[in-house]
């Protein structure tokens, strides 16, 4: 029995079928495409959710055949896809396959690209319609978008664009990339792509409040006492020390991941959830935020340490780092929303590698009972209500409050109240990049980010950044495998706070 045969499983579904299109994917042969793209490819194509008539095109600048393509992508998907390896689902993908090797900055250079688009949209009647998807570094877009520009009119369809993170490394050079692609371009047709708005979880926070009665009359400042935001991860820098020398933590997970969920948290209830309303409310909370002085931020750099009982190097001591590197591999702060809702409720945010586990969770903690009669009989000191959500990667929501320990007398303990999407739905979670690959195919925008959310973004990032060029910070400050330099936790502890325990 297949994904789509099965009655009781619940999952990625659609309303309406995508048109038909081809999805041209630059970047074919890098670790994104073959980890993440084509497999959410194969799971759409095995519950049947991709156009009837698809073709994908990879474009990399090695050259290679149609048959060696397919056989590397098969080996990723065999190897990366969540659904087990079908092959009526991948023959179905594979027909519509085809690689070309194309470099857009000689003359001439996509020839070959243009001409393969051209016979797959015939063959497989396509109607002119194609995606071109971004899978490459910053620095090769421009001369990418300047291409398809110049070709789009030669075809009747629509055009999309997905531009991967980082959109830019600063806010200077988001605009003169938001420039290049006004040119041939309008903004309904760019889908900058952050894959956390694509989690579950993530969306489930807009169902969360606005679906339910019980949350939104207590989602503000007189009954928040604090929020805290965390995306940490456990692994290194795997391998891609040219990338994080030149972004760091900040440009990495703060500047989309961590102010997106921030964004969505703070939010204000929109008119709809269109794209634009949605969006609307977001980029209200990023013009909101105020600068956090040098107080309120703290960076760090991982040292040689223990994960999961595994000695590991340290950021200085991986290959392609340099010995006296800066760049920060922790990062935290205390922002302030500055609006009716929140003024005056700290958001305490924080993202790093080489930290305890990995976990990305978005805590709401309440602010205690004001006459809490029951601390001198409780077997524990009594915890404030925290609403729990885990992004991943255990995907769910917990919620904790103090109930009475069987026996004599009002002892009281915190237990929690948890609900978790598999044992909910009977089913494994789309991966993020599924939805937001069927969102673009069906013309869908809400969970990309549209182009003054960037903006507002970067800055922040740069208004935090600048003081950072003065100083010579004293690197490693905390070794791998813990939760950052002990500095974090006097951020919190300075406000009579502390950072969950994990």
């Amino acid at each position: 029995m297949t994904a789509d045969e099965n009655p009781l499983l619940e999952g990625l579904t659609t309303r309406r079928a995508p048109e038909p299109c081809a999805l041209a994917i630059y970047g074919a042969s890098g670790d994104l495409t073959q980890r993440k793209l084509m497999p959410a490819l194969y799971s759409l194509a095995l519950r049947r959710l991709l156009p009837e008539r698809f073709a994908v095109v990879g474009v990399g600048r090695s050259a290679s055949t149609d048959d060696e393509f397919r056989a590397r992508i098969r080996e990723g998907i065999e190897q990366h896809a969540r659904d087990p390896f079908q092959t009526d689902a991948w023959e179905r993908l594979a027909a519509g396959m085809r690689y070309v090797s194309a470099d857009p900055g000689t003359d001439g250079g996509t020839d070959e690209l243009w001409r393969a688009l051209g016979e797959v949209d015939a063959e497989r009647g396509l109607g002119g319609n194609r995606i071109h998807y971004f899978a490459v570094p910053p620095t090769a877009i421009g001369s990418l978008i300047e291409d398809i520009g110049q070709h789009r009119h030669e075809q009747p369809g629509w055009t999309r664009l997905v531009i991967e993170k980082p959109f830019g490394r600063d806010l200077a050079s988001a605009e003169q990339l938001n420039a290049e692609i006004a040119h041939h371009f309008v903004e309904s047709e760019i889908y900058r792509i952050d894959h956390y708005l694509g989690k579950e979880t993530v969306q489930n926070l807009l169902a969360l409040r606005f679906a339910n009665g019980i949350f939104e009359p207590i989602w503000n400042r007189q009954f928040v006492d604090h929020v805290q935001i965390t995306v940490g991860e456990s692994m290194g820098i795997e391998g891609r020390a040219g990338f994080y020398e030149e972004s760091g933590a900040i440009r990495d997970i703060f500047q989309n991941h961590l102010l997106q969920l921030l964004a969505l948290t703070a939010m204000e209830p929109p008119s709809d959830f269109s794209a634009d309303a949605v969006r609307n409310e977001k980029v209200k909370v990023l013009r909101s935020l105020h600068t956090p002085g040098p107080k309120n931020i703290v960076r760090g750099q991982y040292g040689r340490g223990f994960v999961e009982g595994i000695e590991v190097a340290g950021y200085r001591e991986e290959h392609g780092v340099a010995r006296d590197s800066t760049t920060e591999t922790f990062v935290a702060a205390k922002l302030y929303v500055d609006n009716w809702r929140w003024a005056d409720t700290p958001f305490y945010v924080r993202a790093g590698k080489r930290l305890g586990k990995r976990e990305t969770t978005i805590a709401i903690q309440f602010k205690r009972a004001p006459h809490p009669p029951f601390e001198i009989s409780s077997v524990e000191p009594l915890k404030p209500n925290v609403l729990l959500i885990h992004v991943q990667p255990d995907e769910g929501v917990s919620l904790a409050f103090a109930a009475k320990v069987p026996g004599q007398g009002m002892a009281l303990r915190t237990v929690h109240m948890d609900f978790l999407y598999g044992g909910a739905f009977r089913t494994g979670l789309p991966e993020a990049y599924e939805r937001l690959i069927l969102d673009c195919m069906l013309g869908e925008a809400t969970l990309f980010t549209r182009a003054d959310e960037v903006a507002e973004q970067w800055k922040l990032v740069d208004a935090i950044v600048a003081p950072w060029q003065r100083d010579q910070p004293g690197f490693p400050n905390y070794p791998a495998g813990t939760w950052g330099p002990a500095v974090a936790d006097e951020l919190l502890h300075r406000d009579g706070r502390s950072w969950r325990r994990h």
